[in-house]
C-alpha cells in the first residue's frame, strides 16, 4: 500500500481554525467522523487524550502526530491539518505546532496499512518534506509532496538493501580499525504507529551523517521488524534503546547501552550516537533468566516513583481478583438474602465459593507481581509464596502476644499489608541474589534460573515471612482492625470523608488508587466487617459522584458546556451508576481548576454521609448495581444524590458560559 492511499483531499484542513490543543483535537476528530473514519467521536477523542497523557505527540519542529488504534476507527487513514499561526500543543521543544498528522488505524489493521503508516512517519524526519508541507497551498500539493518523497525513499531503501547484500556476500578484508563503527538499537512506542519508525529513521540518518553504520530493530504495531542478528549485536560498539515499553534486553549483555524514551531517538539522535562513540554509556549486565527490561526507554526515576510503579504493577494484576471475586460474593449475598434456602441455597454456595476462591488469590497475586516488577521473572515464585504465607500463617511468635492484647486467641495472618511487604522483599532479594551470583563461570550460568534463584529465593522469603513479617504485621493488622471497629461515628465520618474526596482528586490516578486500595485491603482482610463495608461504601460513593456531577451539570446547565461535553454527559449517567469514575476525566482535563475541587467537595460530603448514616456495601465494585447489598440502601442512594447535585451545581455555577448554541 502506498502512502497516497491513506491520504485524501477530503481529510485535509489547510487552515485549522483551532487556537488550543483541545480545539485542534476536536476539529480534526469532527472531520474524521464526517468522513466516516471514526464511528464514536467521544470514545475516539478519549483515546487520543489517553495517548497525549502518556507523552505528548507534539514531537517538535512544528509537528504533532496524535494517533490511535482501536475499535472506534473504521479504516486506516491520515488526516493532515495545517495551522499557519501555530498552536501551543505542549510540544517537546515548547514551540507552536503548525503541521498535524492525525493517524488512525482500526483494531484489526493489517500489515500493509501499518507499513504505509510507518513509512509516512519516517518521511517526516526529512526537513525538505516538512518545509514543503508548510508551504503547500492545496490538498493536491500535499499528496504530490508525499508521492515524490515516498518514491525517493523507496529508491534509497532499495539501494541500501542491495549495498548491504553485496557487502554480506563479499569477504570484507578491511582491518577492524578502518571499518565504520556499527551501532545497533531498538525503537518502540506505546502504540507503535508513528514514533517507533520516526526514531528509527532519525537514528539511521544521523548515523550516515556521522560516518556510523546504524542498524535499528523496530517493535511497532506489526511486531518486531528488522530484527537484530546475534552477529550484528556482537560486532556493535554499543546499543541505543529508544523505547517506551519492554524490550528484550539479555542479548545485549556486556554492551554499552543507552536507554532513553522514544522521543529522544527522534529529537536527539546525534547525542545518543555520540554517547556510544565517546564511551559515555554504561555497560549493561543481563541475567540469563531475565526476558525483558521494564526500564528500557525510561529516564531514571526517583525512589517514590519507582516504589509506586512496582506497587501499581501488583495492584493492576490484583484488581481483577478483587472485582471478580467481590462481585460474585456480592451476588451470593443477594441470593442468600432474597431467595429461598438462604445460606443453604445451591446458587449461594456456588457463587460464594467462587468469589472466595478469587479472593484467596488476591494477596499472593499482589505480592507476586510487585516482586516480578522489581526482580523480573525469577522473583515471581518467591513473591507468590510470600503472599500466600501472608494469608495463611500467623508466624512463629510476636503476633500471638499482640493478638492476645486485642482479644484474639491466636495470631492472625499478616494479610494485605504482609503481602505488600512480601512482594517488595521478594523482588529486592532477587536483585541481591543476581548481584551476588553475577560473576559465576559461564559453564554454570544455567544453574541460576533453574536452581539457585528458586531455592534461595524461596528459602529466604519463607524465613522472613515466618519469623519476622507475619508476626509483626499480624499484630499491626489486628491493631488496625481494632481501631476501625472501635471508631465512633464522628471519627468514622472523618475517615470516610477523606477517602471519598481522594477518589475525586485524580479520578483513577495515584490518590484514587490509594483510597481504593486502603478500603479494599480492609475489606479483603475481613469481608464480613461492618467497618470494612462502610469504607468500601465511602470509596464507592466518592467515585460515583464525579461522573454523576458532570451528567447533572450538562443536563441542567447546558450553556456552560460545549456540545462535545453535553454528549459525554449523557454517557456519564451510566458510568456513574456503575462506579466508573473515569467518565469525568475529559471534564477535569478541560477545566481542572473548577471540576476537580467541585467533585472533591461533592464526594467528600457523600463520604461524610456514609460515615454518619453507617452505610455499608460489602462489595468492592458495582456502584448502584450492588445496592441491594447495602446495609442502609436509602442512605446509599441519598449520599450519592446529595454529593452529586452539590458537585454538579457548584461546578456549573463556577464555570463561564460557552459561546456555542446550547440547543445545537
Amino acid at each position: 500500500m502506498k502512502i497516497e492511499d491513506l491520504l485524501s483531499p477530503d481529510l485535509m484542513i489547510m487552515d485549522l481554525k483551532a487556537t488550543t490543543q483541545k480545539e485542534a483535537i476536536k476539529e480534526m476528530a469532527d472531520l474524521e467522523v464526517a468522513q466516516g473514519i471514526v464511528n464514536n467521536e467521544d470514545e475516539f477523542i478519549k483515546s487520543i487524550w489517553a495517548r497525549e497523557n502518556e507523552s505528548t505527540t507534539g514531537i517538535g519542529e512544528g509537528i504533532a502526530m496524535p494517533h490511535a488504534r482501536n475499535k472506534y476507527i473504521n479504516r486506516a487513514a491520515v488526516l493532515f491539518a495545517k495551522s499557519p499561526k501555530g498552536i501551543d500543543y505542549n510540544a517537546l521543544d515548547g514551540q507552536p505546532v503548525h503541521l498535524f498528522f492525525m493517524i488512525t488505524a482500526p483494531a484489526g489493521a493489517d500489515n500493509t496499512h501499518l507499513q504505509a503508516l510507518a513509512k509516512l512517519s519516517s518521511l517526516l524526519i526529512n526537513p525538505d518534506v516538512v518545509n514543503a508541507l508548510k508551504a503547500a497551498k492545496s490538498p493536491e500539493e500535499v499528496i504530490d509532496i508525499f508521492k515524490l518523497a515516498e518514491a525517493e525513499k523507496d529508491a534509497q531503501d532499495k539501494a541500501d538493501a542491495e549495498a548491504r547484500k553485496a557487502a554480506a556476500e563479499k569477504k570484507d578484508d578491511t582491518p577492524a580499525d578502518k571499518k565504520k563503527p556499527l551501532i545497533v538499537g531498538v525503537t518502540a512506542c506505546i502504540n507503535g504507529i508513528a514514533h517507533t519508525y520516526m526514531a528509527q529513521e532519525a537514528l539511521i540518518k544521523a548515523g550516515k551523517k556521522m560516518g556510523v553504520d546504524v542498524r535499528i530493530e523496530t517493535n511497532g504495531s506489526e511486531g518486531v521488524k528488522d530484527k537484530l542478528t546475534p552477529e550484528e549485536i556482537k560486532e556493535a560498539k554499543g546499543v541505543i534503546i529508544a523505547s517506551d515499553k519492554k524490550v528484550d534486553m539479555p542479548r545485549f549483555n556486556g554492551k554499552e547501552v543507552v536507554m532513553k524514551p522514544v522521543v529522544d531517538g527522534i529529537n536527539h539522535p546525534k547525542e545518543l550516537i555520540e554517547d556510544i562513540l565517546e564511551n559515555k554509556a554504561p555497560i549493561y549486565h543481563a541475567d540469563s533468566s531475565a526476558s525483558s527490561s521494564d526500564d528500557a526507554g525510561k529516564e531514571k526515576q526517583g525512589v517514590w516513583a519507582t516504589i509506586y510503579k512496582h506497587l501499581m504493577s501488583g495492584i493492576s494484576h490484583m484488581l481483577p481478583f478483587i472485582i471478580g471475586g467481590g462481585i460474585l460474593m456480592a451476588i451470593s449475598f443477594i441470593v442468600e438474602n432474597y431467595m429461598a434456602g438462604g445460606a443453604k441455597n445451591p446458587a449461594f454456595i456456588f457463587l460464594n465459593n467462587a468469589g472466595n476462591m478469587a479472593f484467596a488469590f488476591m494477596v499472593p497475586v499482589l505480592a507476586a507481581y510487585i516482586a516480578e516488577s522489581i526482580g523480573d521473572l525469577p522473583a515471581l515464585m518467591p513473591g507468590f509464596v510470600g503472599g500466600f504465607m501472608a494469608t495463611v500463617y500467623g508466624g512463629a511468635y510476636g503476633g500471638t502476644y499482640t493478638a492476645s492484647v486485642m482479644g484474639a486467641k491466636t495470631a492472625s495472618p499478616s494479610g494485605f499489608l504482609g503481602g505488600l511487604a512480601a512482594g517488595f522483599l521478594a523482588g529486592y532479594i532477587m536483585v541481591l541474589l543476581k548481584k551476588i551470583f553475577a560473576k559465576l563461570p559461564k559453564s554454570v550460568e544455567g544453574m541460576k534460573p533453574m536452581l539457585i534463584y528458586p531455592i534461595l529465593g524461596l528459602l529466604i522469603i519463607a524465613l522472613l515471612m515466618y519469623y519476622i513479617i507475619n508476626p509483626i504485621f499480624s499484630g499491626i493488622n489486628l491493631a488496625i482492625t481494632h481501631f476501625l471497629n472501635s471508631m465512633g461515628t464522628a471519627n468514622l465520618a472523618i475517615l470516610t470523608t477523606v477517602l471519598a474526596a481522594m477518589m475525586a482528586i485524580d479520578m483513577g490516578g495515584p490518590f484514587n488508587k490509594a483510597a481504593y486500595v486502603f478500603a479494599s485491603g480492609a475489606f479483603a482482610n475481613d469481608p464480613k466487617s461492618v467497618t470494612a463495608a462502610i469504607l468500601m461504601a465511602a470509596v464507592m460513593v466518592g467515585g460515583m459522584v464525579p461522573p454523576f456531577a458532570t451528567a447533572i451539570g450538562t443536563a441542567f446547565f447546558k450553556n456552560k458546556y460545549t456540545k462535545e461535553e453535553r454528549r459525554a454527559g449523557v454517557s456519564n449517567w451510566v458510568l456513574g451508576f456503575s462506579f466508573i469514575t473515569e467518565g469525568a476525566i475529559p471534564f477535569a482535563v478541560a477545566d481542572p481548576g473548577r471540576v476537580i475541587p467541585s467533585c472533591m467537595i461533592g464526594s467528600g460530603i457523600a463520604g461524610a454521609l456514609v460515615g454518619i448514616w453507617h452505610v455499608g456495601v460489602p462489595a468492592p465494585h458495582g456502584g448502584f448495581w450492588v445496592s441491594p447489598l447495602a446495609t442502609n440502601i436509602w442512605g446509599y442512594f441519598l449520599s450519592v444524590i446529595i454529593g452529586s447535585i452539590l458537585a454538579g451545581v457548584i461546578m456549573s455555577l463556577w464555570k463561564k458560559p460557552v459561546s456555542e448554541d446550547p440547543d445545537e
